[in-house]
């Protein structure tokens, strides 16, 4: 899924959403759904943990915006890499 909004809005959100990129949420996946350290999530995703610390706050930033004043979120773009051998974890 890339959009989340109300029913019934501009279709991708149209140009009021809150754009999060695909790193931001794999940085709040890690650390929220995951509950890794943010050493641990760095590390899998292949960054320095600054790099991770700013797409994580970058992130809790614009979902606490969206929620607050009732804005569409869309996810794309940013610079990333899809790996192998990464499935889920139990």
């Amino acid at each position: 899924m890339t959009y989340f909004g109300p029913p019934g809005g501009p279709p991708n959100g149209g140009p009021g959403a809150v754009v999060l990129t695909y790193a931001e949420l794999e940085a709040l996946r890690l650390t929220d759904l995951e509950e890794l350290t943010q050493e641990a999530a760095a590390e899998r995703m292949g960054v320095s943990r600054r790099t991770f610390w700013n797409d994580l706050k970058s992130a809790r930033v614009k979902v606490a915006t969206a929620l607050v004043k009732g804005l569409p979120i869309r996810i794309e773009g940013g610079e990333y890499e899809l790996r192998r051998g990464l499935g889920p974890r139990r």
